[in-house]
């Protein structure tokens, strides 16, 4: 899994001088290597030994160099590029380095969007890899969170709605939305980057707009450069979901609108969890909760909450994930319904609540909790194939621990034929995360049968 190819004895001391700042073994470096590689759909198997290597000078193939430096930053708390390490640095559009960037300039950040949008739509090849770097959420986040102290006169419950163009943009939003909830966010991504890159963006460049439709427009864009991330996530490109979520946040900003705010951040703590990061994804879910708070939006400090949960289950600490689902369930339980809350929250229910905590009995390893919501959000969502999916492959896993492998394997199975025509990695990853835990069974049949019929779209099992 390694090259020949040799680096210089600087290049080889720098990589040993990240390491021993780090403070992790060799072990534990290969073993998060190998994770980082899963979540995305690639298969390695590294270990202490391949660690060596690198040290005495072998480079390893593919995406690794990545994976390595992604795995250092995620244990020092602060961003490693590969070239840190030794590793040549990779050819990448300018773009794809401003694009993790939260600009004072708005004027900078709408330049940034337009041309992102534009080389990923028409000249996707250019970008390269677009790699997912978790430390550089820290500054988008401070930042919103100086914004939010500095506005004390945001408001606290922007309107949406609007004449003319705003009226037109929000007739987008909505049917991109349905698409997105009708056949993954694979399938209408490419759509809705081109609209706002060559529509909304270009609109919101002109100088002769009225201050309040500006805000308006403004507050649209962050919503679809937000749903632009969700798509990109949903089709793991999460390099692009990262940056889109960052340019969406400064455009919410601008838009002074805190409900809208408070959901990106969920989305980028979602991502931050879903990709070994669960600290961030906590700290990203917690900025959200302090934006929301005065916001008048109870369904959105529910997402949030439920955010805090997923994250705090990963870490492992039980007493804090159920503190936080308690606290999604009260904020659910005082909320007057969607018609009091901001159309970027009416979406959420009981039945989200219910998906979200079952994650998190899941990862708890409390299966009987994880089986009663899973089943619920199966029944509740017969129409979202892609919600079925996961809540699916979660049911799988609660059978699974509860050792009825019959009924997890055929769950699953279900699961994996609710996937045709529909573009979600996230489904995809929750599958996966359930043939995983099937490693100590593969040598019964049902599990052999489940592989190949899963393998075309799972990929090999590691």
């Amino acid at each position: 899994m390694a090259s020949a190819r040799g680096t210089s004895e600087s290049n080889t001391a720098a990589f040993t001088a990240v390491l021993s700042e780090a403070g992790c073994s060799n072990a534990a470096l290969a073993r998060k290597v190998n994770e980082l590689g899963s979540l995305q759909g690639i298969v390695t198997r590294y270990d202490k030994a391949s660690v060596t290597r690198w040290l005495q000078g072998m480079t390893p193939k593919g995406r690794t160099p990545e994976f390595i430096a992604a795995a250092l930053a995620g244990f020092l708390g602060r961003p490693v590029a590969p070239v840190d390490i030794g590793y040549a640095e990779q050819p990448q559009k300018p773009v794809v380095a401003r694009a993790l960037t939260y600009r004072e300039d708005v004027g900078e950040t709408l330049h940034t969007l337009a041309e992102l949008g534009s080389t990923d739509v028409s000249r996707r090849s250019l970008l390269g890899a677009v790699p997912y770097i978790a430390t550089a959420l820290l500054d988008p986040q401070r930042q919103w969170l100086l914004w939010l102290l500095e506005d004390e006169q945001a408001p606290r419950l922007a309107a949406v709605a609007g004449s003319g163009p705003v009226e037109q943009v929000q007739a987008m939003i909505e049917m991109f939305d349905e698409m997105d909830n009708r056949f993954g966010g694979g399938g209408v991504r490419e759509s809705i980057v081109h609209y706002l890159s060559t529509k909304l963006v270009p609109m919101l460049q002109q100088r002769n707009l009225p201050t309040h439709q500006r805000r308006l427009l403004y507050t649209s864009a962050a919503k679809l450069a937000a749903m632009a991330g969700w798509c990109s996530y949903d089709s793991a490109d999460y390099g692009l979901a990262e940056r889109y979520m960052i340019q969406a946040l400064r455009l919410c900003a601008e838009g002074g609108d805190r409900v809208l705010g408070g959901q990106i951040l969920a989305g980028m703590s979602h991502l931050a969890t879903s990709l070994g990061n669960p600290t961030e994804g906590v700290s990203l879910a917690r900025a959200g909760i302090a934006t929301a708070r005065s916001a008048g939006s109870p369904l959105g400090l529910m997402r949030l909450h439920a955010m805090a949960a997923r994250g705090y289950a990963v870490l492992g600490d039980s007493r804090q994930a159920t503190a936080s689902l308690h606290a999604a369930s009260g904020r659910l339980e005082i909320s007057r319904g969607p018609a009091e809350e901001s159309p970027w929250v009416r979406f959420l229910d009981h039945h989200y609540l219910e998906a979200e905590a079952a994650l998190v009995h899941r990862d708890l390893g409390e299966a009987a909790q994880a089986e009663r919501l899973a089943m619920a959000s199966v029944e509740a969502n017969s129409e979202r194939r892609r919600r079925q999916a996961i809540s699916r492959s979660v049911l799988a896993t609660a059978f699974l621990q509860q050792g009825r492998l019959d009924e997890a394997v055929g769950t699953a199975s279900t699961s994996l034929d609710l996937l045709a025509g529909v573009h979600s990695e996230r489904s995809v990853q929750a599958l996966r995360d359930f043939r995983a835990r099937l490693a100590p069974h593969r040598a019964e049949p049902v599990v052999r049968d489940f592989d190949r019929k899963a393998r075309p779209i799972l990929g090999t099992a590691a």
